[in-house]
C-alpha cells in the first residue's frame, strides 16, 4: 500500500464508552442505592411505619426514572418557543398554593398542590421553568447582556416572579437557593459584575435580613445557630444538637446500617432534611465522606460535560441543571454540620420526597438529552488525517 494513501485515509474512531454524563448517572444510582435503606432506617419511628415510606420512595424513584426518560427524548430547541408560557404556568401554580382551600398546608407552610396523600411541591416545577426561560432569553439577548433593562432587568424580573411567591410560602431557603442559581446563570451569561450583580446581591441579602427580622420563628433559628451552646433546646437548636450528636456517636465507621438511635426519638425530620445525620451515625465518617465525594464527582463530571455545549442556550440550561443538583446538597451538608442556620432542604437522590425525586429525574433527563443530541467532538467521528509533509 502506498504510504501517502494510507495516511490520507480517514480513521474512524470509536466513541468513548465512558462519558461525563454516564459518570453522573452512575453516581446518581449509587446515591439512590444508599438512600433507600437510610430512608427506611430514618423513618422507623414514624407512626406510618418505615415500610410505607420506603414504598413511596420506590414509587418516587420509578416516576423519577420515567420523567428522566421522557425529558431525555424531548427536542429542547423546539420547546424554546414555550419558555415564557412555561414560566407563567409556574408562577400561577406558586400563587395557587397561597389560596386558602387550594394550597395544602404542612407545618405552617403552604407549598403543595394536590391531595394530602399525594401532594406536589410547586417550587420544584418552578426551578425547571426558571432555568429554561432564563437560558432561552439570555441566549437570544446575548448582544444586550450589558444593558440594564433588556440584558439584566428582564431576567431579574423572571427571578423575582419565582422567588417572591416562594418567600410568601414561608420557604425562604428555597427562595434564596433559586435566587442564587438565577444570579449565577446571569453571571455565566456575561452580566456586569460591578454594575449589576453586586448591587443585586446586596439587595438580596438585605431583603433576606428583613424577612428574618420580621419573623420570630426565623429569627429564633438564626439565634440558635449563632448561639448554639446556649440555645440547644430552642427552635432550630435542638435539631442541630441531635444531628451533631449523631455524628459523634457514629464516629469513623458508624454504628451499622439500621442501628442508629437518634432518629427514633431525638432527631426531627430525620428522613428528609436531616438524613445526612442518620448517614453519619450509621455509616460513620467514611459513609458521610463517600456521599459527599459522589456529589463532588457529579460536579466535576458536569463541568467536563459543559465544555461540549454547542450554543449559549444549551450551556446555560445545563449549568442551571447542575447548580440545582449540587447546591441543595451543599446547603444540606452545611446545615446538618452547623455551618449554616437550620433550614429545611432535602439531600437530592437520598432524602425522602416524591417532588424531590421528580425534579431530580427531570434534571438528569436534561443531561441525558444533552448526551443524545449534542454533537460529539471531532475526534470521536474522525481522527486527524495524517499527511506527509513534502519539502519543495
Amino acid at each position: 500500500m502506498d504510504s501517502a494513501s494510507y495516511f490520507d485515509s480517514p480513521i474512524e474512531a470509536k466513541p468513548k464508552a465512558i462519558t461525563p454524563v454516564s459518570v453522573i448517572i452512575a453516581c446518581a444510582l449509587l446515591l439512590l442505592a444508599i438512600g433507600i435503606p437510610i430512608v427506611y432506617s430514618a423513618s422507623t419511628a414514624s407512626k406510618h411505619g418505615a415500610a410505607t415510606f420506603v414504598t413511596k420512595q420506590l414509587i418516587g424513584v420509578g416516576f423519577g426514572v420515567c420523567v428522566a426518560f421522557f425529558v431525555s427524548r424531548l427536542d429542547l430547541e423546539h420547546l424554546r418557543k414555550y419558555a415564557v408560557p412555561l414560566l407563567v404556568v409556574a408562577v400561577i401554580l406558586l400563587l395557587l398554593t397561597l389560596v386558602p382551600g387550594i394550597g395544602i398546608r404542612r407545618n405552617g407552610s403552604s407549598r403543595w398542590l394536590g391531595v394530602p396523600s399525594l401532594a406536589f411541591q410547586t417550587s420544584e416545577f418552578a426551578k425547571i421553568a426558571l432555568i429554561f426561560c432564563l437560558a432561552h432569553y439570555l441566549a437570544i439577548k446575548q448582544n444586550h447582556i450589558g444593558k440594564t433593562l433588556q440584558g439584566y432587568g428582564v431576567p431579574l424580573l423572571m427571578i423575582a416572579a419565582i422567588t417572591l411567591p416562594i418567600s410568601q410560602q414561608k420557604d425562604i431557603g428555597t427562595a434564596c437557593l433559586i435566587f442564587g442559581v438565577g444570579i449565577s446563570i446571569l453571571f455565566l451569561a456575561g452580566a456586569r459584575i460591578v454594575k449589576h450583580l453586586v448591587p443585586t446581591f446586596i439587595a438580596g441579602i438585605a431583603a433576606a435580613a428583613v424577612l428574618v427580622a420580621t419573623s420570630p420563628n426565623r429569627l429564633a433559628r438564626l439565634t440558635a445557630w449563632i448561639n448554639h451552646e446556649t440555645t440547644k433546646s430552642g427552635d432550630g437548636g435542638w435539631q442541630l444538637e441531635q444531628a451533631l450528636s449523631a455524628f459523634a456517636v457514629g464516629g469513623i465507621h458508624g454504628t451499622g446500617l439500621g442501628q442508629g438511635r437518634q432518629q427514633i426519638t431525638f432527631l426531627p425530620e430525620a428522613h428528609t432534611d436531616f438524613i445526612c445525620a442518620v448517614i453519619g451515625e450509621e455509616l460513620g465518617l467514611i459513609g458521610t465522606i463517600s456521599v459527599f465525594a459522589l456529589f463532588l464527582i457529579i460536579f466535576i463530571a458536569a463541568l467536563m460535560h459543559l465544555r461540549r455545549a454547542p450554543n449559549m442556550f444549551q450551556y446555560l440550561l445545563t449549568a442551571g441543571t447542575v447548580l440545582f443538583l449540587i447546591m441543595p446538597a451543599l446547603v444540606n451538608f452545611y446545615v446538618v454540620t452547623g455551618m449554616a442556620p437550620t433550614k429545611g432542604m432535602s439531600l437530592p437522590l437520598v432524602s425522602y420526597g416524591m417532588s424531590n425525586l421528580l425534579l431530580t429525574g427531570a434534571l438528569i433527563g436534561i443531561l441525558l438529552n444533552n448526551q443524545r443530541n449534542w454533537p460529539r467532538p471531532a475526534f470521536s467521528k474522525r481522527e486527524r488525517i495524517l499527511r506527509e509533509v513534502v519539502q519543495t
